[in-house]
C-alpha cells in the first residue's frame, strides 16, 4: 500500500480514536480499559483472520526501517515496552498492530499479585500515566511455559525483575530471585532485560547501587548466556550514578541499555495536572526529556559498542527520530499509543521514513547517533 494511502488511513483512524473511542475509554477506570483491550487483542491474535484484519487496519513496512542488531532482525525500530503485555498473552497480536518488536513482563521469580488497586491513573494534561502495578505477573516459569517452543513474527524480549515481596528485600534473596526469573526464561525470546529500575516495589531499587549491581550481574554471568542482555535504567539517576552503573556493566555480559523506566519525583516541571497520586512512577511526556538526556549520555559513553533503546514520551515520529539521532537504535513506547490510538505505530514509522529521506539517509541505522558525534 502506498504511503499516501497509509497516511489517509491513519488520519481517519486517529480522528475516530480521538473523537469517539478515547473519550469513552477515558471515562472508565484505566486498568479496566487495559484489561478489556488486552482481552480483545488476545482474541484477535488467535486466528489468521483476526491478525489479517488488524494488519490491514494498522500495518506498515518500509525497507529503510529494517535493521539487524545483535543478530536479531527488526522490521522497524518501534517496540512495545514492558509493562503492557505482562504475561505474554499478546505476542500473536502485537506484530499485526505494526510493532517491530515487543518486550514481555517484567516477570519475576515468583508469581506476584502486585500492589492494591487502584494502581493506574491518567494525567491527561501532562500526557502521562501514573503506574503502580508493582510487577503484577504470573511468574517467570508460567510465562516461559506459555512461550516455549513457539515461533514469533517479531523479536520478543523478556524483562526480568525481582518479585515484589518482603522476602526479596535482602540482597542475596533479591539476586536469587532475579536469577530464577532469568533461568526460567533463558530458552525463550530474542533478548533479556534486567530491570533494576521498577519504582513500585518492596525495598525500592537496590540494584542501582554499584556494588549490588556487581553482585547481581556476576550471578547472571554464571548462567547460560543464550541471548543478548540489556539493563533498564531509571531516569532519576544522577550523571555520576549512571556513570558508575555503566562502569559495572562494562565488566559483564551486557550488550545494551534501555533509557529509561518510569520517573518518580513530583517536582517535575512537566507535570501539568493538579491532582497527582502520591504512589507510582510516571510515563509519557513527563519523562521525555529525562529519557532523551540519558540516551545522549549513555551513547556518548558506549557509541556503537553497545545498543541503546530509547523509551519515554514517544508520541510522534519527531519524538522517535530525536531519540534515534541521540543514539537509540530502537524505540519503545506505551503511553503515546494510549493517548493517540493504535495507528500511532504506523504513523511514527511512516514519519520516520520521511525524516530519513529529508536528511539524506538511505537507512535508519545511518541516523543513529547523528546528533551525538
Amino acid at each position: 500500500m502506498k504511503d499516501s494511502l497509509i497516511s489517509t488511513r491513519n488520519n481517519l483512524e486517529a480522528a475516530v480514536y480521538s473523537r469517539v473511542l478515547k473519550p469513552a475509554f477515558f471515562r472508565q477506570d484505566p486498568e479496566l480499559v487495559h484489561d478489556n483491550i488486552s482481552n480483545i487483542g488476545e482474541m484477535l491474535g488467535r486466528t489468521g483472520f483476526g491478525r489479517g484484519v488488524t494488519r490491514a487496519a494498522f500495518g506498515y513496512r518500509h525497507p529503510m526501517l529494517e535493521q539487524t542488531i545483535l543478530g536479531i532482525r527488526f522490521d522497524n525500530p518501534i517496540g512495545l515496552s514492558a509493562g503492557f503485555d505482562k504475561n505474554a498473552r499478546l505476542v500473536d497480536f502485537i506484530p499485526a498492530v505494526g510493532f517491530g518488536f515487543t518486550e514481555i513482563g517484567s516477570v519475576t521469580g515468583e508469581a506476584c499479585e502486585g500492589n492494591p488497586k487502584p494502581r493506574l491513573w491518567r494525567l491527561p494534561k501532562s500526557q502521562s500515566l501514573v503506574v503502580n502495578y508493582g510487577l503484577m505477573n504470573d511468574g517467570a516459569e508460567a510465562v516461559a511455559k506459555r512461550l516455549q517452543g513457539r515461533n514469533f513474527a517479531i523479536p520478543v524480549g523478556i524483562s526480568v525483575a525481582k518479585t515484589n515481596s518482603e522476602t526479596t528485600v535482602d540482597e542475596a534473596a533479591g539476586v536469587a530471585d532475579y536469577v530464577k526469573a532469568y533461568r526460567a526464561t533463558s530458552g525463550v525470546g530474542a533478548y533479556a532485560t534486567i530491570n533494576i529500575s521498577c519504582p513500585n516495589t518492596f525495598g525500592g531499587q537496590p540494584f542501582t547501587n554499584p556494588s549490588r549491581l556487581e553482585n547481581l550481574l556476576s550471578a547472571i554471568d554464571r548462567q547460560e548466556h543464550t541471548k543478548p542482555v540489556f539493563i533498564k535504567f531509571s531516569p532519576d539517576l544522577s550523571d555520576i550514578e549512571l556513570d558508575h552503573l555503566l562502569e559495572v556493566a562494562f565488566a559483564h555480559n551486557i550488550e545494551g541499555f534501555i533509557c529509561s523506566n518510569l520517573t518518580k519525583p513530583r517536582d517535575n516541571p512537566h507535570i501539568l495536572d493538579a491532582d497527582v497520586p502520591p504512589s507510582g512512577g510516571m510515563s509519557g511526556k513527563v519523562q521525555q526529556e529525562m529519557s532523551d538526556e540519558q540516551i545522549r549520555r549513555v551513547y556518548a559513553r558506549v557509541g556503537r559498542t553497545h545498543v541503546v533503546m530509547g523509551c519515554g514520551g514517544v508520541f510522534t515520529a519527531e519524538d522517535a527520530y530525536r531519540k534515534i539521532r541521540l543514539g537509540a537504535s530502537l524505540i519503545q513506547l506505551i503511553t503515546g499509543m494510549i493517548y493517540q490510538g493504535p495507528q500511532t505505530i504506523s504513523t511514527i514509522n511512516l514519519g520516520l521514513v520521511k525524516l530519513l529521506k529529508r536528511d539524506g539517509f538511505s537507512r535508519l541505522s545511518e541516523a543513529v547517533g547523528a546528533d551525538s558525534k
